[in-house]
């Protein structure tokens, strides 16, 4: 454990950095940080940093950096990271007025790289059962019939029926029109009850079963893998501190979604809040360059789906740790709803 003016020195050297991307000197800090004490013993401090691995000097002359092993001491001990009530506002306000919960996590995953003005990334949530939002079915051919059941979580589910028979026009609009009415908006079970009832009825189709054997099918749903990025263009921002060159190998790495999602559910699985991995910690080579803040979110007991920011290793590790985290908490409010 480092003593707390040594601590205080690491603070102010990684919050320097980030703001500056310069390297960080001792009279900067003697003068901006007011520690209390002369340019010669922050210089013994930072002799005493660097030793520990904490932080490098980049060139003869140059202030200090931070390593990633110091900014792994600073997120571990000295990041605080309680949102700013105006951002957790914004949050609120934006994201309420979503229509459905596609357009939540559509809006989230804006608002997320806004706030962190970093990459953002929101798996759908991974929800084995979801309420009906809209049914449709489409002739193919004579005897048979697309079914095609549109989710609340956005999932659209597609299966064939046999009919049996012709329909005509009026008897297969009104069915879709019947079935509709008796599931949109119900989850699996109650949708199960609402078309058994509704298949029951006097002189109903003949292939009504089957229908709705394919509507609570599709409500009962799997796993779902789709992943929603935004604001990669952040990692060509001046400021950002990716070089050029290893820009492209991170965005190759992004749009590989097994590898980042592979990393996100680790960071989760381990985490009981928000988890970062820094540079090497990703165990990937075009991402070492990186940090990553992920956190999951979905109701209690169930299962979570991930977010995180992803960005250079100089970050603001603070500020993002708090976004991701409560972003993760307004999305798992709209899922248990």
């Amino acid at each position: 454990m480092l003593e707390e003016r040594r601590r205080a020195v690491l603070h102010a050297i990684v919050e320097g950095y980030v703001a500056t991307s310069e390297p960080v000197g001792s009279r900067a800090l003697a003068t901006h940080h007011h520690l209390g004490v002369s340019p010669a013993t922050i210089r013994n401090d930072m002799a005493a940093l660097e030793e520990e691995g904490l932080i490098a000097q980049p060139h003869t002359s140059a202030g200090r950096i931070p390593t990633d092993k110091g900014y792994r001491y600073f997120v571990d001990h000295l990041a605080a990271t309680a949102l700013p009530e105006p951002q957790r506002r914004a949050i609120t306000t934006f994201l309420s007025d979503a229509v459905d919960l596609s357009d939540t996590v559509e809006r989230s995953v804006r608002l997320l790289s806004q706030l962190t003005r970093q990459v953002a990334v929101i798996q759908y949530p991974s929800l084995r059962e979801a309420k009906v939002r809209r049914v449709e079915i489409v002739r193919m051919g004579q005897e048979r019939a697309l079914v095609v059941v549109v989710s609340a979580d956005a999932r659209v589910e597609q299966s064939t029926i046999l009919l049996g028979e012709e329909p005509t026009d009026d008897a297969f609009e009104r069915v879709a029109r019947e079935v509709n009415e008796a599931t949109q908006g119900l989850g699996p079970a109650a949708a199960e009850r609402r078309l058994a009832e509704w298949a029951a009825r006097p002189q109903q189709v003949p292939w009504a079963g089957l229908l709705a054997d394919a509507v609570v099918g599709a409500a009962r749903g799997g796993t779902v893998e789709r992943v929603v990025f935004s604001g990669t263009q952040n990692l060509a921002r001046a400021d950002a501190g990716l070089e050029q060159d290893a820009i492209g190998s991170v965005l190759e790495a992004i749009e590989e979604q097994v590898v980042l999602l592979r990393l996100l559910h680790e960071m989760a699985r381990d985490a009981t809040d928000v988890a970062v991995r820094i540079g090497g910690e990703t165990h990937h080579e075009a991402l070492s360059k990186t940090s990553i803040v992920a956190a999951g979110y979905g109701p209690p007991g169930g299962e979570s789906s991930l977010l995180g920011a992803l960005g250079p290793t100089r970050m603001d590790y603070p500020g993002t740790m708090a976004a991701v985290r409560a972003v993760a908490r307004y999305l798992s409010r709209v899922v248990e709803m």
